[in-house]
Formats: structure tokens, C-alpha cells, sequence
């Protein structure tokens, strides 16, 4: 008898708790209140205002602010069970207007690991990360062994989950694994890669579109791991192509031997002259083909997964550059790098830029970044965003390139909070000779002026293009006619001979009237 009544009260409270914990209570408790209120006056009022309390109180909702999870942590959950665990919390913060995610951590290289230590020491090891990513979250979150080398986390439903938050857990859970620690009087220590996906990227809010999510991010993390991480976005569903021959190895050599290293094409001010800046370009110094272009070698690093190498190859050399001019008392502003979607979707790419800019001892002003208009018109990855707001909010300039070959629409320039436009070649060429491409170039000098956009037209060739530039207002240029990329050790000279011809400057003025 006692165990009916008890059972019925509990189907109670869980029916009273759906009914008043969702949005149909606030639309129709208004309703409520007048009705009671014409039926039985200030009476009926009085206890429609203190029973509701009470009712919430006994439902549970007030004493129970997150909803429940509904599944327990365990070891050796299959991927069957922790899907479903998974699918338990999308369905729930579905229900309740919350969020949730997953991520996965996997053991780097962990068959060298599990041969250097033994199968018994490796599984202690393995057990001891649990435990360590058990103490990192909530009691609330799931953290489940799913294979030999494979963790997950099925993150409970709260109301605030935004990439910022997620990256901090998957960060805070990385750390816990790769601490080292003492097994059987040796000290060992762990690195994993990581991705991770949250519930408000996907279309399909179940388990397996989160699982299925997590691992494309992960699989993006684990080619440029050790140790690294990524977060899910759609432009990830693209699939992989791997590309193992001759040539691609030879170009990956080539990269790891300092064969690719940058050169420096000269920026100039249409209304001094001065240099304002290099852009840092990689060049492949071939031992038998000479100098190779970006065409002979990016698609072969593309397709391996190695653009985010080249650009850490690039931007050390370009930090060396900056000191080595400040040494020798050559004038150089800053230096534009460009960066790749691959590196923009690293979650600590702001990190290491602003460590490297530490360790050189620069001011972040004298970095511009440049990215793709291409990048900025169609990227639906919120890394990205967070990173070049991240940079620009640390001090670095945000150059768009190829302006007008991508789509950019004025509200894409303020989100990824743009502070220079560089005008691409098809809009330079002949600019002195045609009057469409005067028009179009004047037009996109007056949009960048009305948003307070500096400007640079790249691939200037001849005096007639620059003349005209400087007279339509572009600020900067850049190009063949300007100077040629060139190694690091000939930009001294170069710049000495430029400043030379400054002496007694042509008379370029802007168009009046």
C-alpha cells in the first residue's frame, strides 16, 4: 500500500514538474490569475499565489535549478552506450532550452606507449587519466573510457555553453591528461589530441550527430597534433584527401629541411613614399630547380595537412626579420602574414601568436594579419571569429586580401573587425588607362572610407598604375613596380636605395574636385 502511494506521488511530482518547469506555465499563468480571481475574488487570488510555490516546491523545480542527467559515469561504456548517453542530454536540453556537447580525447601515438610500458602499466595509466578528467568536470558530465585509447565527455545540459566555454573545458581536461605523474617509480607523461562539438552547431540535436561531429574534429586535430585540438564546424563535413606521392613528400621535406622559408615583397605610402611595411611570402629554395613559387608547393602541403606548419615557418621568419631590421636601424613598420583557414581554426592559435610575440619582444601593432576574403565571406566556424577578434583585440591589424574576389559584405568586414582593405590585382591592372577600373577602384576607396578602412592595392606594376592609386586615395601600395619579393638579406639594400630616390620625390597629388 505504501509502496503505491509513494508511487503515485513520484508520478505526480514528475508530471507536475514537465507541466510547471517549461514555457506553457508563463503563457497560460496570467490566464490563470484572472480566472481565479473572477471566480472567486481576492480569496481565490490570495491562494493561487501561495499554493503556486508550493506546488513548484513539491514538484522539485525549485530545489532543482539544471535538469537531471539521467545516466551515471562509468568505465568501458561502448560507443552504442555512451551515443545514447549522449542522445539522453541532447534530448533534454532540447526539452528544457539548454545546450550540450561532447568531446573526445585521444591518446597520441599510444602503441609505442603501450609497447614502451607494458600492457599492465599502460591500462593503470589509461585509468589514472579517468580519474584525473573525473575530478576536472561536474558529478553531472559523463566521462567514459570507450576503447583502448579513446576518452569521452558528454557534457550535462546548463544554459551557457559557447565555444569559450567549451574550449576552457577541453583545455582544462588536456592539461589534467598531459600532467605528468609517477606509475611503478617512473614518471610518465601523456599527450592527447582533442576535439570537441557543441549541440548549437548541428542541424540534427541527437547523440550520434554529436559523436559523428566530435570525431571529424578530432580527426582535424589529430593531423596537426601532437597535442592539438579543434572544434567542430560545418565546412569540416568536406572529406579529406590524402595525398602520398613523390612530390608531396619531397614538398613536406622540403619544409621540414628549411627549404620554405619567407621573402619580402616592400608596402609603400602613396603620400610619403616610405616603406610601411613587408609582406612575408614562402618561397621553396629548390637545391636543384632554383626558387619555386606558392603554385609549386601550397596544394601538395594543403592536401597533407601541413599549411599550419608552413605558417609557423613563416611567421617565426617574419619575427626575425622585424629584430634583425630593428638591429640594423632599418625602418620597418610592421609585416603582414598570411594565414590560412587551417590556422585560423586552431582554438590556440591566438595563444601562440601572442607567446611568440612575447619571446621576440614585439609589440603586437607591428603584425598584420591577412586573410582571405574568401575566408571572411563564407567561414560559419565561430574559431575563427573568436580568433581574429581575439587578435585584433590584442593589437594586431587585420588586413583583408584580395579585396572584391570574394564577396565580403560590409557586415562580414565588421564582425571580423577588419582595419585594412587590400584591392586585389584584377581591379589594378591598367587602373591608369581605363576608366572602368578607375570607377571601380574609386568605389571601393569611398566605401573604405566610409568605414574607416585603411587601403593597399596589391600587384601595381608600372609608374602610370602608381600615379593614378595615389591620386584616387589608396593609401599603400604593393607590387612588381613597387619591388619584387626578395630574401631577407637584400632588403637592407633595397630599402637604403628606395630612401635614396626620396630625396627629390615626383610631386604625386590626390584628384581634387
Amino acid at each position: 500500500m505504501n509502496l503505491r502511494i509513494g508511487q503515485f506521488f513520484s508520478r505526480l511530482r514528475s508530471t507536475l514538474r514537465s507541466g510547471m518547469s517549461g514555457p506553457p506555465i508563463l503563457a497560460f499563468f496570467p490566464a490563470l490569475v484572472l480566472v481565479g480571481f473572477w471566480v472567486g475574488g481576492e480569496q481565490m487570488l490570495i491562494m493561487i499565489a501561495l499554493g503556486f510555490p508550493l506546488c513548484l516546491a513539491f514538484a522539485g523545480v525549485l530545489g532543482n535549478p539544471h535538469p537531471p542527467h539521467l545516466f551515471e559515469s562509468e568505465d568501458g561504456t561502448d560507443r552504442r552506450g555512451f551515443e545514447g548517453a549522449l542522445d539522453t542530454a541532447a534530448r533534454i536540453a532540447d526539452q528544457s532550452s539548454r545546450k550540450t556537447g561532447c568531446i573526445l580525447l585521444k591518446v597520441d601515438d599510444y602503441p609505442s606507449t603501450c609497447a614502451r610500458l607494458g600492457v599492465d602499466a599502460t591500462d593503470a595509466m589509461m585509468t589514472h587519466m579517468v580519474d584525473r578528467m573525473r575530478a576536472t568536470v561536474r558529478s553531472r558530465d559523463l566521462v567514459s573510457r570507450m576503447g583502448d585509447d579513446l576518452f569521452g565527455v558528454s557534457i550535462a545540459p546548463v544554459r551557457q555553453l559557447d565555444l569559450g566555454n567549451a574550449l576552457h573545458l577541453a583545455s582544462r581536461l588536456q592539461n589534467a591528461i598531459e600532467e605528468p605523474f609517477s606509475l611503478n617509480s617512473t614518471t610518465i607523461q601523456a599527450s592527447v589530441s582533442v576535439g570537441f562539438a557543441l549541440s548549437t552547431n548541428l542541424p540534427r540535436k541527437t547523440g550520434s550527430a554529436l559523436m559523428d561531429a566530435a570525431e571529424m574534429a578530432l580527426s582535424e586535430a589529430r593531423r596537426h597534433g601532437p597535442s592539438a585540438m579543434r572544434a567542430y564546424s560545418q565546412d569540416m563535413q568536406t572529406p579529406y584527401v590524402q595525398t602520398d606521392n613523390a612530390h608531396a613528400k619531397e614538398v613536406c621535406e622540403a619544409l621540414e629541411s628549411g627549404q620554405i622559408h619567407p621573402w619580402f615583397q616592400p608596402q609603400i605610402s602613396t603620400d610619403t613614399g616610405h616603406v610601411t611595411g613587408f609582406e612575408a611570402l614562402a618561397r621553396w629554395s629548390h637545391p636543384k630547380h632554383g626558387l619555386i613559387p606558392p603554385s609549386g608547393f601550397l596544394p601538395a602541403l594543403e592536401q597533407s595537412s601541413r599549411m599550419e606548419k608552413l605558417g609557423k615557418v613563416i611567421l617565426h621568419g617574419a619575427f626575425c626579420a622585424l629584430k634583425a631590421w630593428d638591429h640594423a636601424g632599418v625602418n620597418v613598420p610592421t609585416v603582414g602574414v598570411n594565414f590560412s583557414p587551417e590556422e585560423l581554426r586552431n582554438p590556440r592559435l591566438v595563444e601562440r601568436i601572442e607567446w611568440e610575440l612575447d619571446r621576440f619582444e614585439l609589440n603586437p601593432n607591428r603584425l598584420n594579419i591577412e586573410i582571405l576574403e574568401t575566408v571572411v565571406a563564407t567561414s560559419p566556424d565561430d574559431t575563427v571569429v573568436r580568433n581574429i577578434g581575439a587578435l585584433s583585440k590584442l593589437g594586431c591589424q587585420i588586413d583583408l586580401d584580395d579585396f572584391g574576389t570574394g564577396h565580403a559584405s560590409i557586415s562580414s568586414i565588421r564582425r571580423f573587425d577588419v582595419q585594412r582593405l587590400k584591392i586585389d590585382r584584377s581591379f589594378v591592372m591598367k587602373v591608369d588607362r581605363e576608366p572602368e577600373q578607375q570607377r571601380m577602384v574609386s568605389a571601393i576607396l569611398l566605401m573604405a572610407e566610409r568605414l574607416e578602412l585603411d587601403t593597399l592595392a596589391e600587384g601595381v606594376e608600372t609608374a602610370g598604375e602608381h600615379a593614378m592609386l595615389a591620386q584616387l586615395g589608396c593609401g599603400h601600395v604593393q607590387g612588381f613596380g613597387i619591388g619584387r619579393p626578395m630574401a631577407f638579406d637584400k632588403t637592407g639594400e633595397w630599402v637604403a636605395a628606395h630612401l635614396a630616390r626620396l630625396k627629390d620625390p615626383p610631386k604625386i597629388g590626390r584628384q581634387t574636385g
